[in-house]
């Protein structure tokens, strides 16, 4: 009875370090691919993903409706690399929740967007993710976008 109770804490112990190591390594991937996105490396934002993704943003029309926008990650590469070199971009992430069931993971990060030094926007990105192996790729992005109700 004794070995099990030893076995049991054991177990509990390492597969709560697993999981924590699992949500290090989904915040890292998240983090990378903002680095990959703020350098404009397109070759590495395209590894970071599984397959070709989808890119959906959320956001109030100027008649006051819910919008949803529809991206092709090629698109969006060829955006990236698009802006111009005397231009500043830089998407701040504010907070990380992850969640995490076996090889899928879960990533909110509430973030603001700057351009060229002035706040933009603000909102939420919410990240699916697929575990391969060691590594985590992106099967998905949605986020929202909003300019009132900000802290900047």
């Amino acid at each position: 009875m004794k070995n099990a109770v030893i076995i049991f804490l054991f177990c509990s112990i390492w597969s709560v370090n697993a999981q924590k190591s699992d949500s290090d390594n989904v915040k890292a991937t998240i983090i990378e691919f903002f680095k990959a996105f703020h350098k404009q490396d397109t070759t590495k934002l395209r590894a970071m993903v599984k397959g070709d993704i989808k890119l959906q943003s959320i956001s109030i029309n100027k008649d006051g409706k819910t919008a949803l926008q529809e991206s092709d990650y090629g698109q969006f590469l060829k955006n990236i690399a698009s802006i111009p070199e005397d231009r500043t971009f830089e998407e701040k992430l504010l907070d990380f929740s992850i969640q995490i069931d076996g090889a899928m993971a879960n990533a909110w990060t509430p973030y603001e967007f700057w351009y060229d030094g002035n706040f933009s926007h603000c909102g939420v990105n919410s990240f699916q993710l697929i575990k391969e192996g060691d590594e985590w790729k992106i099967i998905y992005l949605v986020d929202t976008r909003r300019r009132e109700g900000c802290k900047n």
